[in-house]
């Protein structure tokens, strides 16, 4: 199937005054087309920052190395001003907090309008604009969009918030678009509902997405493969189905262990011990070592790489299988 994006070698560093923290470490996987791809994994582990490196997004203390290649185009050597024509017609990213998207002084009808003068449309009239704009807030389930195109963002929940800017990520029809932990701050119900959105519009509209979220919940719902991430690097990659089925890397096991299955009663949630390690001071062997029930001299030693384990499922584990 053709690829839509191909990340190569990915290494995303921050150059500080506490040291070089390596952020995303020697990352690969493709986003093929039509594709629902899962990055998971604990906060901290590097999913937003490869996200945000694919979308040119980092400031001026990052490096990148590697590339990003879109269609043939590699991302990392385009300069911000090349980015530009990129942003909005090829890549859209939906960020976890949409406040920091949406204008606070602009009413979503006019930001809407906006959407479609950056894709180069003539200038619309009032009209014109609640009429398209109707049309985006019915695509993804908002009720009386009159009142709420005349709105500010301040005057939206954070799920009708969440909503305009997929709304908006549809209507511009991006090759890739780039979902930023879509349901977290949101309570359960308006999960449930982002979730059954984005699964309507994944059959509706065939557009290939990458899915950040730490819920294997929503990742298991949404995604046709799935990367788990630990501390900048792909531990598990694979479709859902193997690894729900068969999770291959002590994290990826220890990260099912911490879900309360459905219908589960329970006074006890399990956890996993310890914590990521530093990124400006990452230890010699694998980095998951201090945390691994099954670890041994080797793990101290040598850094695991994926290895293929059958049917596009790959591992980073010396011990694999155990």
């Amino acid at each position: 199937m053709e690829s839509i994006l191909r990340v190569e070698e990915l290494k995303t560093y921050f150059l500080t005054l506490g040291g070089v923290i390596k952020a995303v470490d020697d990352v690969s996987f493709e986003v093929k087309k039509d594709e629902f791809f899962g990055l998971v994994g604990e906060s901290g582990c590097g999913k937003s920052t490869t996200a945000l490196s694919i979308m040119r997004l980092l400031d001026d203390t990052s490096k990148l190395e590697g590339r990003i290649l879109l269609g043939e185009q590699d991302i990392v050597r385009l300069s911000k001003r090349q980015m530009r024509h990129l942003w909005g017609k090829k890549l859209y990213m939906v960020f976890q907090d949409p406040m920091t998207s949406l204008n606070p002084i602009m009413r979503i009808k006019d930001q809407i309008g906006e959407v479609f003068r950056k894709r180069g449309e003539k200038a619309l009239k009032t009209g014109e604009i609640m009429e398209r704009g109707r049309e985006l807030l019915d695509q993804v389930d908002i009720p009386d969009s009159d009142r709420v195109l005349n709105q500010y963002p301040h005057q939206l929940s954070g799920g009708m918030k969440q909503r305009v800017m997929i709304g908006i990520g549809i209507a511009i029809h991006p090759d890739l678009l780039v979902l930023d932990e879509p349901t977290t701050a949101l309570d359960s119900t308006v999960q449930f509902k982002i979730v059954e959105l984005l699964l309507n519009l994944k059959t509706k509209y065939r557009m290939s997405q990458i899915i950040i979220t730490h819920d294997f919940g929503v990742a298991a719902k949404l995604c046709d493969r799935i990367a788990v991430m630990y501390a900048g690097k792909i531990v598990e990659q694979g479709k859902y189905v193997n690894l729900l089925k068969e999770p291959a890397h002590p994290y990826t096991q220890g990260l099912f262990r911490c879900i309360v299955k459905k219908d589960q009663k329970t006074d006890y949630l399990e956890t996993m011990k310890g914590y990521l390690p530093s990124l400006n001071n990452l230890p010699k062997g694998c980095y998951f070592e201090k945390r691994c029930v099954i670890s041994k001299p080797l793990c101290k030693e040598e850094r695991p790489r994926l290895i293929d384990i059958g049917d596009e499922h790959f591992v980073a584990c010396h011990h694999f299988p155990f």
